[in-house]
């Protein structure tokens, strides 16, 4: 039998205290779960390319008890698609102010700003961040974006930014070690 996985991801005692009451986590799309590149087809549908360790993470949230809700500016074919497959319950596309999309979405579950967590990258994600308990953004995102964070993820947008953002409210509510351990014991893993 192997022996017993470690966690290995490590944040600040000061991050780890802001961190550990959140109980929803906004998440922007383009520059944070797609590396914000708009790539395009013939007949002018976009494409988007999301990376799996963020969506594993979106769904390590959840059994954490903690609420991933996506607010995107853009409406996408793609992008509903990936929400569904992963069973995000909570998100709204073409969202022109995601402030007052997120408001309602804190009405509607009893939450409040102090519970609330966001990632972002460029000015429409300013309002939200700066009402947040923990505001968190990529390398890549706008300077007056990455000054307003708590934290900016080593990984960049659409390259395990929001599985860093997860990890970090993951061992910040004492459910990482617990889920690894979960994965570890699961008869189809080894």
């Amino acid at each position: 039998m192997p022996s017993e996985l470690k966690p290995v991801v490590e944040f600040t005692p000061e991050l780890h205290l802001k961190a550990q009451s959140i109980r929803i986590a906004f998440f922007d799309v383009d520059g944070v779960l797609t590396d914000g590149g708009l790539y395009y087809d013939a007949s002018g549908e976009c494409l988007k390319r999301f990376n799996a360790l963020d969506g594993l993470g979106l769904k390590l949230l959840n059994k954490a008890g903690i609420v991933p809700v996506v607010i995107s500016g853009r409406e996408s074919p793609a992008l509903r698609m990936r929400l569904t497959d992963l069973r995000i319950a909570h998100f709204q596309l073409g969202a022109e102010r995601k402030l007052e999309v997120a408001e309602s979405f804190l009405r509607q579950l009893s939450l409040t700003w102090s519970d609330a967590a966001v990632i972002g990258d460029d000015w429409p994600d300013i309002p939200m961040m700066a009402r947040s308990k923990l505001a968190c953004a990529t390398p890549a995102a706008h300077a007056q974006v990455r000054q307003l964070a708590d934290y900016v993820t080593r990984s960049e947008g659409g390259h395990g930014a929001a599985r860093e953002f997860c990890d970090l409210l993951l061992v910040a509510s004492g459910n990482y070690a617990r889920l690894l351990r979960a994965v570890q014991d699961s008869p189809s893993s080894g």
